[in-house]
């Protein structure tokens, strides 16, 4: 496979050759994602003219597509209510251990401390929660229960802080970011904010200081100029559309599947590095690997030469990327009779083995694997399973149990669905999305190359770098998104 052109540059405008803006406002918000409703809301209510900027027909973006997931934690009303203790610190010590390494401690720091408050600013928008508890191994669970594990509970990450589930989840069955994004923008536009949908924005406009002062853009055809009186914002999302920012700097994710709306272009971030901006952790991804929790706890994932190297009970995304990134492939979840029994159906999934046999070695064979590989790996887990213990990766002993005759194996290219491939993206049975993007403050300034804010210049979302390192944990990026969009909406609408 070649590498496609070299990423385009999008250059700013100067505003001296701009013969005259078609919009004004104070504060000029670009995507209309959960980061971009969020600052539009909060510097509307501080008393910002504000216009908000979509591509597509209308907004929600990926935000409205995902899960709906919110990592929030410290305390909330909803952990409360299902009988656990929460505090800030060790929602903190188990995000710094899990997002790592290398975590945005000064931003993950505010946002945990900030959980609860995040929690109720929900709420006060209009979201419910119900007060009830998912206690299963689940990417999402399929009932309408509002809180959920996030791995809290697995090793390492229960030595390093007192466990707690921190999954808050809206009031729906299944997928929930629609519902997130409709109060949302609902509050956003009760809050004065106005939306110019199918208006893509080409480049910023600087003034002969270098300020950013607004943006050129498209809608049917047209060029239009806007101009921000106190500062542009951008919430346009990640890359993992663009094969070409792929190519330069996350390759890992190159033929395999997209999270997200197809319109993650990297748009946002070519605009303001053109201009001089900084980015961080360009390389870091969130990678979903289409295995089943509930089957891989009560049974074993390996490698393509038939190893296991994860405890099973971890937060799926983790396994994901010790799979992905450091292992070889193809990956198998293995499982026998009994095991595959005990999975509830909701869990299920309509997921069925692909391979069946009487015996390891039968089953070495028909997944190309060396002779013995799964017999030895089996093996040890079996003698150590007897006595409810897991040496080599600590599973906990609750889903510890020897694996007997007849056994099977699920290949993850096959995805959730009925055994269609197609339903695991492009065949791989591995999707993702990319985490890293423009350098900012925790107030969303985006910084240049020496680390100065560009004046009237902020992001938040998938646009920036968040408080991601190399780890990712789902409603991370929603809470992030939210939190960090809020604080660039209040700080874009105090601009002088």
């Amino acid at each position: 496979m070649t590498s496609p052109s070299p990423v385009r540059q999008v250059q700013p405008v100067p505003a001296a050759s701009v013969a005259g803006f078609d919009h004004e406002c104070d504060v000029l918000v670009v995507g209309f994602g959960c980061a971009g409703a969020s600052a539009a809301f909060e510097a509307a209510t501080a008393g910002a003219e504000v216009l908000v900027l979509e591509r597509a027909g209308g907004p929600g973006g990926s935000s409205a597509l995902s899960g709906g997931e919110l990592y929030l934690g410290g305390g909330t009303a909803v952990q409360k209510a299902c009988g656990f203790e929460d505090t800030a610190d060790d929602m903190f010590a188990y995000l710094r251990a899990a997002l790592g390494p290398h975590a945005d401690e000064e931003k993950l720091r505010l946002y945990c401390d900030g959980s609860v408050e995040h929690f109720e600013w929900f709420r006060d928008r209009g979201l419910t929660f119900n007060e009830s508890f998912y206690d299963a191994p689940s990417w999402m669970p399929p009932t309408k229960d509002g809180l959920m594990w996030l791995g809290e509970n697995a090793w390492p990450y229960n030595t390093v802080a007192r466990p707690a589930p921190r999954g808050h989840r809206p009031a729906t069955e299944s997928f929930g970011g629609w519902m997130i994004m409709e109060k949302l923008v609902a509050a956003a536009k009760e809050a004065g904010a106005a939306c110019h949908a199918d208006t893509l924005a080409t480049n910023l406009v600087t003034d002969d200081t270098g300020r950013v002062v607004g943006v050129i853009a498209r809608r049917y055809g047209e060029t239009v100029a806007y101009r921000a009186r106190k500062g542009v914002i951008l919430t346009t999302g990640g890359f993992v559309d663009s094969e070409e920012m792929l190519w330069e700097h996350a390759p890992v994710l190159i033929g395999h599947g997209k999270v997200s709306d197809g319109l993650d272009d990297g748009s946002g971030i070519r605009m303001a590095a053109a201009l001089g901006a900084a980015t961080r952790r360009m390389s870091e991804v969130e990678i979903a690997l289409t295995v089943l929790p509930a089957m891989i706890t009560r049974g074993m994932l390996v490698d393509g030469l038939g190893r296991r190297f994860i405890n099973e009970d971890v937060y799926p995304g983790l396994f994901s990327v010790a799979a992905v990134l450091h292992r070889p492939g193809p990956y198998w979840a293995i499982i026998d009779e009994a095991g595959y029994e005990d999975i509830p159906k909701r869990d299920l999934w309509g997921v069925r083995p692909q391979f069946v046999a009487e015996t390891l070695a039968e089953l070495e064979e028909s997944l190309g694997m060396p002779h013995g590989a799964l017999e030895s790996t089996v093996g040890v887990y079996n003698r150590h399973a007897e006595r409810g213990e897991d040496p080599y990766f600590h599973k906990d002993a609750k889903w510890l149990r020897p694996l007997r005759p007849p056994y099977a194996a699920v290949d993850p290219r096959f995805g959730f669905a009925s055994g269609d491939r197609e339903s695991a993206g492009s065949g791989t049975g591995v999707a993702g999305f990319t985490l890293g993007g423009l350098h900012t403050t925790v107030d969303g300034a985006v910084l240049d190359q020496s680390g100065l804010p560009i004046p009237g210049l902020y992001a938040a979302g998938r646009a920036s770098s968040g408080i991601h390192g190399e780890g990712y944990i789902s409603g991370t990026s929603l809470g992030d998104g939210t939190f960090f969009g809020r604080r660039a909406g209040r700080a874009a609408a105090g601009e002088a």
